[in-house]
């Protein structure tokens, strides 16, 4: 069950992000045009800023899954319990936190906005701020009913929850966009989906999972190992929020809100590429876990991280290549002329992305084992310094300089410096997986070769031409992909959905 349940799990992680994906691509647009350039910025610039409270969950949501891991491969149930009602103490403190932070936002805005921002701007970012501040507080204490169920790796219910809400969010936001309703009525779309999703969850674990949540007081020996684990994950967060939320923030305070809209419409674009990665190695934590409980040996840990890789690049490769040759031209059809400069903003961003990207197994094993304070460290001190070299490009070049701050970070912290660590301190051999790769990157090069001249040859001219021209660049890129790059496994598990649906009508014709 537990490897269905995995394989079902990356499965629906990649049809969840392939929704939320297309439902954006198709959204978006119409989005754009309701709100207009300055509302939708506002409404990036807010949602950045209160995103950064985000960071007080201090990494206790891995700290659940890798506890609960544990104690359910040594069936010490009560433990599970207990440790269950501390965290929910825990994170009920970090409610109060949040809303204690949101109170204080909600009157500082001026401080913050106050030249960037006209008068009625401030108000209706007020009134995000409260919805968003209640969101997030609601969110701390009901998120530890999702880690429960990552860590009992009933993923297919998990995913389907979110699916659902993927599906949904569009439905409902749109009719309120055509009733000239705003940002606010957007967030509040958001705000609700999102509290019912967590409800959802919580009704699982209690009722079909059968957790009991058990306050006995704080286990300070159990809290102190668990601290020492998070915080390393804390600065990762931390960091996650400077890369990736800094830019908003550094442009609406130097720039104004039309700047923000276009910088954020790249942001949103990477986050589309990165959800791609970081799904299948979700799926994976609670199973390095138990490897890393068992003590299996470096060596699996390695083959499983080369794995993992190719298959993260199969994919990766094919978005990368695809967003180089025909980027530019879909965000002009998708999000219109005036956010044409989002495309070599993602372009800075994306492609030094993509190492870290295929090698996310890689923080799974250092969360598992314990070992992500070097990371940690490595990574807050480049996310700084590239903080530090992005202010002063703001101001002169804009989102780009914010773009070219944030890729020069990638490029020391997440790609040099931790393919050194990996292989020296973890024992993954990197040679290797970079062996492995280069074989798939040459027939995706020559994929990207054909697709060029594809590009080349026919312009553009329309929107239904321009994915006319990534679907056959999609089909040279499977076949050369299939032919020369694809190793058996690889095959057998991109077959696998077939072969089951096959037999699954097989099935059906014969009864």
């Amino acid at each position: 069950m537990a490897i269905n349940q995995l394989k079902a799990g990356a499965l629906l992680s990649y049809a969840s992000i392939g929704m939320s994906n297309i439902i954006g691509l198709l959204y978006t647009p119409f989005m754009l045009r309701m709100l207009g350039k300055a509302e939708f910025g506002l409404y990036a610039l807010i949602a950045s800023v209160v995103a950064y409270l985000t960071v007080l969950d201090f990494g206790l949501g891995n700290a659940v899954v890798r506890y609960t891991a544990r104690y359910r491969t040594q069936e010490l149930a009560e433990e599970q319990y207990a440790l269950f009602g501390m965290f929910f103490a825990l994170y009920s403190a970090i409610s109060l936190l949040v809303l204690g932070a949101g109170v204080y936002l909600y009157h500082h805005v001026e401080v913050l906005f106050g030249s960037a921002l006209a008068p009625p701007e401030m108000a209706r970012a007020r009134t995000m701020i409260v919805l968003l501040i209640l969101n997030l507080s609601l969110t701390f204490p009901l998120s530890i009913f999702g880690s429960i169920i990552s860590a009992y790796e009933r993923y297919v219910f998990l995913k389907l929850v979110n699916l659902g809400r993927i599906i949904l969010t569009p439905c409902l936001i749109i009719p309120l966009l055509l009733m000239g309703y705003k940002a606010v009525g957007m967030v509040t779309i958001i705000t609700t989906l999102n509290i019912l999703s967590l409800l959802i969850n919580c009704w699982f674990c209690l009722a079909r999972l059968k957790v009991k949540i058990r306050f006995r007081g704080f286990e300070w020996g159990l809290l102190k190992e668990v601290s020492g684990y998070s915080f390393f994950i804390f600065l990762g967060v931390i960091v996650d929020k400077v890369y990736w939320s800094s830019g908003q923030f550094i442009l609406g305070i130097v720039a104004g809100t039309a700047v923000v809209a276009v910088y954020a419409i790249a942001i949103q674009l990477q986050m589309y590429y990165m959800t791609l990665s970081t799904a299948l190695s979700g799926v994976f934590l609670p199973k390095v876990t138990a490897m890393v409980t068992r003590n299996t040996a470096d060596q699996a840990l390695s083959d499983l991280f080369i794995k993992t890789g190719r298959v993260q690049f199969m994919v990766m490769a094919f978005v990368l290549s695809a967003f180089l040759l025909f980027g530019k031209s879909f965000i002009t059809f998708w999000a219109g002329t005036d956010y044409a400069d989002a495309y070599l903003i993602a372009v800075l961003l994306m492609v030094p992305l993509t190492v870290p990207l295929i090698q996310t197994l890689g923080i799974t094993i250092l969360q598992a084992r314990n070992q992500h304070k070097f990371r940690s460290i490595v990574y807050i001190i480049v996310a700084l310094s590239s903080l530090a070299i992005s202010i002063p490009l703001a101001r002169v070049y804009g989102g780009l300089g914010c773009a070219v701050g944030t890729s020069l970070s990638l490029i020391v912290g997440n790609i040099v410096v931790m393919n050194i660590y990996y292989h020296r301190k973890i024992r993954i051999n990197i040679p290797r997986f970079w062996k492995e790769i280069l074989r798939m990157a040459l027939p995706a090069a020559a994929a990207a070769a054909v697709g060029y001249l594809i590009d080349l040859l026919y312009p553009s001219a329309s929107l239904y031409f321009l994915l006319t021209k990534v679907a056959l660049y999609f089909l040279v890129y499977t076949m050369l992909m299939w032919w020369k790059g694809l190793n058996k496994y690889e095959k057998d598990l991109l077959a696998w959905p077939a072969k089951k649906l096959l037999s699954r009508v097989r099935l059906l014709t014969s009864s």
